[in-house]
């Protein structure tokens, strides 16, 4: 009998994601880089983005830079998160790149790769207004990149980035990355030679790249979601691509409790089980079910997109995921296994989770 949770991995979608994504990217002059954190380097998927034809793979984890090294991929790898103080020697190491904002950060790395016989790449990272990594000013993001030109001969300037969306919410827009542009351009001007690399961002700069107002010197993004859940590209966005698909990755649960309830907790509310209190809407006496999974599993209930359109998750806790079944044309009883698609939050529990099972689909 097989044993649930069950992620099923389908490599033929994923296949068909990537070469979609390469091919409107690489039309627009743009190389993007593959990100294998969202799905902790699954080595299926990896293997499919590889065969697809990306050519550099990016994580913020170190370890998966180490395990894409140790497989043999004939690919670059890029660190995405600012290195560590603690890590340096393995990012030298192990990677061929990495995102720096910190002038302490490029010292450590210019000692570092001095010590090892090496000439590492860095991305000098610029905050356009997102309000995470990246230096804030741009006279002094200019000064720093001439810096790393002209005083670290053991590190290399690969090029200039910056990121939106992951903490401020803030839109990639032609105006936000064309004064990341405009800085680039000021740099090359100083340093007397053009850059590899300007990097555009992630996931969320593909709508601007889809509706044809990408800044004509962006010429690398950082994508992971899209490739392998693009359900916000689809419909937080507004971006539906007919050559690209959602089904890349099934969640499959088993029923443990099937039968009617009221939709409203009765009794003094307090906290959940995670400390937050919500609200429970009333809407009487219906169907539900109890499934073998929980937010330890796959983050937010809230991510998860029911292949059966009658479904609605109602909520849950650590081990336990509630659905509302009323309105299903089929008839659920406990021993049966319903199925969901992913979004990014629950693609990055249910891929780490080593009590999710994953089973690869040619």
């Amino acid at each position: 009998m097989e044993r649930y949770p069950i992620l099923e991995i389908h490599r033929k979608v994923l296949r068909q994601n990537a070469e979609a994504l390469l091919t409107k990217c690489r039309k627009q002059g743009i190389e993007p880089c593959a990100v294998v954190k969202g799905f902790c380097n699954c080595r299926p998927i990896t293997e499919e983005l590889v065969s697809a034809g990306f050519r550099t793979l990016a994580s913020s984890r170190i370890e998966h830079l180490r395990d894409i090294r140790e497989a043999g991929f004939p690919v670059k790898t890029l660190l995405l998160r600012i290195p560590m103080a603690c890590e340096i020697e393995d990012v030298v190491r192990m990677s061929d790149a990495s995102l720096v904002s910190e002038k302490k950060t490029l010292l450590a790395l210019e000692r570092e790769a001095k010590k090892q016989g090496t000439v590492y790449s860095v991305i000098l990272m610029r905050d356009v207004g997102d309000l995470r990594e990246g230096i804030f000013d741009a006279g002094e993001f200019v000064g720093t990149a001439v810096y790393v030109e002209k005083e670290l001969p053991h590190l290399h300037l690969l090029g200039v980035g910056a990121n939106l969306t992951c903490y401020g919410s803030v839109v990639p827009t032609a105006e936000n990355l064309g004064e990341l542009c405009r800085n680039a351009e000021e740099i090359e001007r100083r340093i007397g030679r053009t850059l590899e690399v300007i990097s555009g961002g992630s996931t969320s700069s593909l709508p601007l790249l889809l509706q044809g107002g990408m800044p004509r010197r962006i010429n690398q993004l950082r994508i992971g979601e899209a490739l392998v859940v693009p359900w916000d590209l689809f419909y937080t966005w507004n971006c539906p691509e007919e050559d690209m698909s959602n089904a890349g990755l099934i969640l499959k649960a088993q029923i443990i409790e099937c039968g009617k309830k009221p939709t409203k907790p009765i009794g003094r509310q307090g906290i959940n089980c995670f400390g937050s209190y919500r609200e429970y809407e009333d809407r009487g006496v219906r169907k539900r079910a109890i499934l073998a999974i929980g937010e330890y599993d796959i983050g937010n209930y809230e991510k998860l997109v029911p292949t059966d359109p009658g479904v609605r998750v109602l909520g849950a806790s650590s081990d336990h995921t509630i659905v509302d079944i009323e309105d299903s044309s089929r008839t659920y009883e406990v021993g049966d296994i319903m199925e969901f698609e992913l979004r990014y939050q629950s693609m990055l529990f249910a891929t780490e989770n080593p009590f999710v099972r994953k089973i690869s689909v040619d």
